[in-house]
């Protein structure tokens, strides 16, 4: 299978690498278009692909089309590929709010698949959901499942909605979590650690705390009993939390993100 990833930004690179690392493709049958020159220059050292600059270069020799660019820079995108492309090629995006019916308008394709990655991805830890145009075989959705597996864990979903829900949830929560972690180091700081020091505190507090919670059957409330005795340290940081509507306030981060993937697929 012969795959094109245009866009050589950060995901674009980590499907690359991790499609390769994981020798389902293999770097002849691997291409990238990149617009920029200069960054052109700079992935073609990496022997991650061939690198192109022009569409016209690479768009008939792939089986799969990876659109891995903003999603402001979709409309620019479509022009310059939409007279190259063939019906029976398969389109994955990971574009941020661009809708299937959108792509398939533009491109004048029917086979598409419109996935959320996020950023652990580019170390094997991602998270991914996806769901596809009906006209996907199932042929070709187990072979595109194959590959967003070697990113990391993946979810199908049959309602293309749950994708910007996605989006909101893993896509941006990476995000969330590294705020709250700066959050507790700048208290750590605050209490007299210094840099390395709360570091070393928050991350490895993050890191047991979940590897804990994968290992068990417990539910996050439970734990939290487990660790929250009455009168004690735990209760007095969660009461507080409680008492500025933290969760609350979370919830609706989350909600402010998934408003904002919808209204990015509208302006497409």
């Amino acid at each position: 299978m012969k795959i094109l990833i245009i866009g050589g930004g950060n995901m674009g690179q980590t499907y690359a690498r991790s499609f390769l690392r994981s020798h389902i493709t293999s770097e002849k049958d691997m291409m990238i278009l990149e617009k920029s020159p200069e960054k052109a220059k700079e992935l073609s050292k990496y022997n991650i692909g061939t690198v192109y600059g022009q569409p016209e270069e690479c768009i008939g020799s792939a089986d799969l089309i990876i659109l891995a660019v903003k999603p402001q820079d979709v409309k620019a995108l479509f022009e310059s590929v939409r007279s190259m492309v063939d019906p029976q090629q398969v389109v994955l995006s990971i574009m941020a709010g661009v809708k299937i019916k959108t792509i398939a308008e533009a491109l004048d394709l029917q086979k598409i698949i419109r996935a959320m990655p996020n950023l652990p991805a580019q170390i094997g830890l991602g998270m991914t959901a996806f769901t596809s145009s009906d006209e996907v075989t199932r042929i070709e959705l187990v072979t595109v499942q194959n590959l967003l597996n070697t990113t990391g864990k993946t979810v199908y979903v049959e309602n293309e909605s749950a994708i910007d829900a996605a989006t909101a949830i893993s896509g941006s929560g990476p995000a969330y979590v590294w705020f709250f972690m700066n959050a507790m180091m700048k208290a750590a700081n605050n209490m007299g650690f210094n840099q390395s020091e709360a570091e070393l505190l928050v991350s490895q507090t993050f890191r047991g705390a979940i590897d804990l919670y994968n290992k068990s059957d417990l539910s996050f409330e439970e734990w939290i009993a487990r660790v929250c005795s009455r009168g004690g340290t735990t209760e007095a940081a969660l009461k507080t939390y409680e008492a500025s509507q933290l969760e609350s306030q979370v919830i609706a981060g989350a909600d402010a993100a998934l408003n904002r993937a919808i209204e990015l697929g509208q302006k497409q």
